[in-house]
């Protein structure tokens, strides 16, 4: 009599994404990043933050359905500094008759785009500078952090007010500004982490397989370096905006009439007294976009920290 042989019980989806013999490079990528999403969403702030900026980029995406008004347009005959709540419009209007709450919606998009630009080009150069700096070490070393040394001896903001004013007021100017500003913090850390990864194993045997130093830097020592990139640049977010922002309210960001935070805030400083609205409701949309990428970036430390890594 034949006895039956007992099957394995086939494998859960948790199981088989917490696997530590994972059978693909597919199935390894995405348990890690299952890992992670389970460390990042323990953190209810870092889930809130994360609810945050996903509205921005909704709002910013569905502005033209959002928007009840025009954002450049307004009535000074019959809705000029109407307060809260006031018939259609929810947050009142401004000194030009303009609805508040549309200013803020497509306010959202140009936020973005300052945030957007900004990293994609200071996030770049700040890894390069900072990889090749501490890969090559010597002289290349000593002349890449002098440079960067000097970018961090001004404060940000002074700086970008520096280079705006050189440049000439306008959006455009005022992300190459904040951009120049924004990029050595990321240089430092890039240094740290390749300066930890050079002297490695993993880099000896490369090196040994004839790589050539320019690979080894773009192929093996940068993506090391993007996780802690990556958590740098969303807590820096925060810090984008609100120089974005100051650089709007001393009339060298977006020009009148762009509905830009900080413009918006600048504009409505002569009534605040009065009509508080005006610079309380932008002024409030930059607190929550900058706590919800604060709070993000923070999250995401945690959540992308190697030491913290659940096993």
């Amino acid at each position: 009599m034949t006895v039956p042989v007992s099957q394995p019980a086939p494998m859960t989806r948790r199981q088989w994404l917490l696997s530590d013999r994972p059978q693909s490079r597919m199935q390894a990528r995405l348990g890690r990043a299952y890992v992670t999403w389970r460390q990042f969403s323990a953190n209810r702030l870092a889930v809130l933050g994360l609810i945050i900026i996903v509205a921005l980029l909704l709002v910013a995406a569905f502005a033209n359905l959002l928007a009840t008004h025009s954002p450049v347009v307004g009535d000074l005959k019959n809705a000029r500094l109407l307060p809260p709540g006031t018939g259609e419009y929810l947050l009142g209007t401004d000194d030009q008759g303009r609805d508040i709450l549309s200013r803020l919606i497509y306010g959202s998009r140009l936020t973005l785009f300052v945030v957007v630009l900004v990293a994609i080009i200071s996030a770049p150069i700040g890894l390069i500078v900072g990889t090749v700096s501490g890969y090559a070490g010597g002289w290349v070393d000593a002349v890449l952090m002098r440079i960067t040394d000097i970018f961090l001896a001004f404060p940000k903001l002074v700086l970008a007010l520096a280079f705006v004013a050189a440049l000439g007021p306008g959006i455009q100017n005022a992300i190459i500004a904040i951009a120049i500003t924004s990029w050595p913090p990321y240089a430092r850390i890039a240094r740290a982490e390749t300066l930890t990864v050079r002297r490695s194993d993993y880099i000896s045997a490369v090196r040994l397989m004839g790589a050539s130093p320019v690979r080894i830097i773009i192929r093996h020592v940068m993506p090391l370096c993007l996780s802690s990139l990556i958590v740098r640049v969303t807590l820096d977010m925060a810090g984008i905006i609100l120089t974005a922002a100051g650089l709007g309210f001393l009339g060298l960001g977006a020009q009148p009439p762009l509905p830009e935070w900080g413009a918006m805030i600048a504009s409505g400083r002569r009534f605040i007294l009065d009509q508080w609205w005006v610079a309380a409701m932008p002024g409030i949309a930059i607190l929550t976009v900058s706590l919800g990428f604060n709070l993000l970036g923070d999250g995401l430390r945690d959540a992308l920290d190697p030491k913290e890594t659940d096993q």
